[in-house]
């Protein structure tokens, strides 16, 4: 879709853009206050959407004791008919190739599946959470909300209609008339996402009583991950535990002691296999990388022998991301400035990325999984082509010193997003 949510840490509002490759900044589409402080963010699946409420982006924030579900609507004159303009097909659930297929030149795109409810494959997955209260369309003579009330957001229960305005337009679902047209023709196209409506949905599919989170994960950690089944959360307690939660049984967690992982060490970050829902991989500040599978049904008993352990690095791991397109390929970043590839079916490492001279923040794969992006404390953005060497095929500076944590995000088209940010203070944060 192009929208991007950016939140700060210690605050309740949640800021959507629009990103186009075609603006030289990012467009500010709405802002959702919410309850809560922010301590995490991640976004649920495209797969799990409800499109026909037209929810477009669904968020679930992480605050101090609750695990709260944000949805992001467009306004439709109707929501009998499943709109085409706001869900374009997306990647499916299957690999498009093996690790080994792909380190021969394999370059096969995962399998686009339409978002449609009657033409999805039966595999793919459905929210587990809840059904979206479709938003009700306005006259064409009204108008947007002021900036107080798109501020605010909605706590309504989902059997109770949201009232969310709705433009002239064609995002909107009215005729334009020849005046709007030529209006049209003058300023450009416009946004089929600009009065997009971001609001808490109803407490009954919140995850409450969330006790004992782990705060001291690096910047660039979200905090915790999830999938269209679970969540993970690293927890404070000795051992490094992460709590798995089942995002089909909302409510509140109860007070007794819940079955978690023994990871052995605290967590530096922790990521779902996007091919696997089952497999968690979580990178330790002992220099390991442990692969956990989450039994059919989630944690009935405390699981304390991973899958597998992957040894390499030298120093406290930083960051893990799987291969967008490629089964079994995990990339990982370390203190010890080394960047290191990783084939799960083997067991072992493939190869090591060289060329930072500073720590390294935060890493991303381009869409098509051609190319790997870091940027690092230096300041600057490296572009790997993994395949062809293991030094970095482009260094380019970003116009500051990255003091605290940054991150670098794929983006549409190919390209690290953090060259559409328009400023540091998007893409950095600086440390306390």
């Amino acid at each position: 879709t192009g929208l991007l949510v950016l939140a700060g840490k210690g605050e309740n509002l949640l800021y959507c853009f629009e990103v186009s490759p075609a603006q030289p900044a990012l467009t500010q589409v709405t802002q959702c206050r919410t309850e809560g402080s922010t301590r995490g963010l991640a976004a649920v699946p495209r797969l799990a959407l409800d499109v026909m409420a037209c929810e477009v982006l669904r968020v679930l924030q992480l605050t101090d004791t609750a695990l709260v579900p944000v949805s992001y609507l467009v306004p439709r004159k109707s929501n009998q008919d499943f709109h085409e303009d706001l869900f374009p097909d997306c990647a499916g659930t299957l690999p498009a190739t093996g690790a080994q297929a792909w380190w021969a030149g394999n370059n096969q795109q995962v399998g686009r599946v339409s978002l449609h409810p009657t033409r999805r494959p039966r595999e793919t997955f459905s929210s587990p959470i809840i059904t979206c209260t479709p938003p009700q369309a306005a006259d064409a003579s009204s108008t947007e909300p002021d900036a107080d009330q798109s501020e605010s957001s909605s706590y309504s229960s989902p059997s109770s209609p949201a009232s969310l305005s709705a433009s002239t337009g064609p995002s909107s679902g009215f005729a334009s008339s020849p005046s709007q047209k030529s209006l049209q023709s003058i300023l450009g196209p416009s946004s089929r996402f600009r009065h997009t409506q971001g609001r808490v949905l109803h407490r009954d599919t919140h995850l409450t009583n969330l006790r004992g989170l782990s705060l001291t994960t690096p910047g660039e950690c979200d905090g915790f991950c999830t999938n269209h089944q679970r969540v993970a959360l690293p927890l404070l307690s000795a051992g490094g535990q992460i709590a798995i939660l089942e995002l089909s049984k909302p409510g509140r967690l109860p007070d007794s002691a819940m079955p978690t992982i023994q990871n052995g060490t605290a967590v530096a970050d922790l990521s779902w296999d996007p091919f696997d829902p089952r497999r968690l991989a979580v990178a330790g500040e002992d220099a390991k990388i442990r692969l956990w599978r989450i039994p059919e049904g989630g944690l009935q008993e405390t699981l304390r022998e991973p899958e597998a352990i992957l040894q390499g690095h030298t120093e406290k791991i930083y960051s893990i991301r799987f291969h967008p397109l490629a089964s079994d390929l995990l990339v990982s970043s370390s203190y010890d400035m080394t960047v290191r590839i990783w084939d799960l079916s083997l067991g072992r490492e493939t190869l090591c990325l060289r060329g930072h001279t500073d720590q390294i923040f935060s890493l991303a794969w381009s869409p098509d999984g051609k190319k790997l992006a870091t940027v690092s404390k230096d300041g600057r953005l490296r572009l790997y082509e993994p395949r062809r060497s293991p030094l970095p095929q482009q260094v380019m500076g970003m116009g500051w010193r990255a003091g605290g944590a940054s991150r670098c995000l794929k983006g549409e088209g190919g390209e690290p997003l953090s060259r559409h940010l328009p400023a540091p203070a998007v893409l950095s944060e600086q440390a306390e």
